[in-house]
């Protein structure tokens, strides 16, 4: 609350024609807290937040922190299994969610026994709010739990990272302090608000500078720079996906108030290009939600094109050979980090304590992805060892996609992998050996009604069995590559 003090009348949130200062929203933040109180919210209670991009997620997020509750933020898509399994798996006993939404979600949770609360907008939302008297923050702690972001794993179900209240606000300082970013910035934001990117380097990182953040409700090329020259916006959060996007939107420089960017995810010839046609400067990191975000970033002061950065100097970031040991520059092995400091990363898996031992082996906390450091301590980033697929900044496990697939009557084996797509980094691949009487488009029916937008195939591929290991691992790396018998859903049948 700190910002509300020193910078109380200043601009905080920007939202179409809207803005909200440090001040109303802390205001709005503290009379929250009493109404959740009211509501029955207990300090330590997990709180589903199913919120789109819209200020009235950041006002939710910030009453539960004021009133130690827990955020549980998922994807206002979400639903059927995947959404019942977080609020079960989270313990959690209410959702928040936009009007719109209240009949579907209670519909869908109705099993869980969750208390679903919605507001029909902002000016609704606040309304409700003021007639409640400020509360007292809840101590805010470094080791408290912020958050539980739920990250997808190999094993099919997904795992919540739980965020202590210092991982967030470490992140935002170091990316502040990276790039310098000053209170005459303007962040503006639209990736997803239920994704630890912009939680941690726009809000966050807003919060660290005292500027503005604009809230954009989804990401358009063709109005990328109407929205950024309506916001008069300075720097954004990316994912690869964006970036390659944007260079493909434009055939000729452009000029906006744009200065630098962050995020991660960007191919060298992708960020190559966008330099060529947006005057920004590129600050690729390395992260991920286990460990608080960025471990590494492309700093003013220390910058290497191509590179993900050096570390932080709080982590410790290594490679790592099949047996642990660290490597020489140059040497390509397992991204391994391990924090400095307490509390700058997840506090584990959410009631998940083998998970959380597994991964934190030998006392680094093991990423699945590869790198290899030079003699400078700049780390590039050289793909994944894990098995999900990366589809447009949406990290997917493919056992959630098979999963579905095989409650399909007439699929008697399948293999979801991630295939190389030039826009979204990778695409989804089915692939299918089918029962007598199988029928593509009922299949595809099924997988509508079972699995979230995101997770969809767009490729589908038959085959008579499924490549395993003798021990019955699907050797996914035989069929990322498509052939003759790969169908397109989107189109004509593609090879390569």
């Amino acid at each position: 609350m700190r910002m509300a003090g020193e910078r109380a009348e200043a601009p905080f949130l920007l939202f179409e024609d809207q803005r909200w200062s440090f001040g109303a929203t802390a205001d709005i933040a503290l009379r929250g807290a009493t109404w959740l109180d009211k509501l029955g919210v207990e300090a330590g209670d997990r709180v589903v937040l199913a919120i789109g991009n819209r200020p009235m997620f950041v006002f939710a997020w910030f009453a539960l922190l004021a009133r130690g509750a827990v955020a549980v933020p998922v994807s206002p898509e979400m639903f059927g299994d995947p959404l019942r399994y977080i609020v079960s798996q989270s313990e959690s006993r209410f959702l928040l969610c936009e009007a719109a939404d209240h009949a579907r979600f209670a519909a869908e949770t109705a099993p869980c026994g969750v208390t679903v609360r919605s507001f029909a907008d902002e000016a609704a939302f606040v309304a409700d709010i003021v007639r409640h008297p400020l509360a007292t923050p809840a101590p805010a702690r470094d080791h408290t739990p912020a958050a539980i972001l739920y990250t997808s794993g190999t094993t099919g179900q997904p795992k919540g990272v739980v965020i202590p209240n210092r991982s967030y606000l470490a992140a935002g300082e170091k990316v502040t302090e990276a790039i310098g970013i000053t209170a005459e910035d303007r962040i503006m934001t639209f990736l997803p608000l239920h994704h630890a990117n912009p939680q941690m380097y726009s809000i966050m990182s807003a919060l660290t500078a005292g500027c503005s953040v604009a809230i954009v409700p989804r990401f358009s090329a063709s109005r990328f720079l109407e929205q950024a020259a309506h916001y008069r916006a300075t720097g954004f959060t990316y994912v690869g996906t964006v970036l390659s996007i944007l260079a493909k939107e434009w055939s000729a420089p452009v000029q906006s108030s744009l200065r630098w960017c962050v995020g991660g995810g960007a191919p060298r010839a992708v960020w190559e290009r966008l330099n060529s046609l947006l005057p920004v400067q590129v600050h690729e990191l390395y992260g991920m939600t286990e460990t608080g975000g960025l471990v590494t970033i492309n700093a003013r002061s220390r910058y290497r094109f191509g590179s993900v950065g050096a570390a932080r100097d709080d982590f410790d970031v290594v490679a790592l050979d099949e047996d642990g040991r660290v490597l020489p520059p140059g040497r390509t092995g397992e991204i391994a980090v391990r924090p400095r400091q307490p509390w700058v990363m997840m506090s584990g898996y959410f009631r998940k304590p083998e998970e959380t031992l597994a991964a934190m082996d030998n006392l680094w906390f093991h990423t699945g992805d590869l790198g290899r450091f030079d003699d400078e301590g700049f780390l590039y980033f050289e793909g994944r060892k894990k098995e999900l697929i990366r589809r447009g900044g949406e990290m997917i496990s493919p056992v959630e996609i098979e999963l579905a697939a095989l409650k399909f009557p007439q699929v008697a084996d399948c293999a979801a992998v991630g295939v190389a797509d030039e826009i979204l980094e990778e695409d989804i691949k089915l692939v299918v050996v089918r029962r007598d009487g199988f029928d593509a488009d009922a299949l595809l029916a099924h997988l509508r009604g079972a699995l979230p937008r995101h997770m969809l195939p767009r490729y589908l591929e038959f085959v008579s069995e499924i490549p395993k290991t003798p021990t019955q691992k699907v050797q996914r790396f035989r069929l990322v590559r498509n052939s003759e018998a790969t169908v397109d859903l989107r189109g004509p049948r593609v090879s390569g």
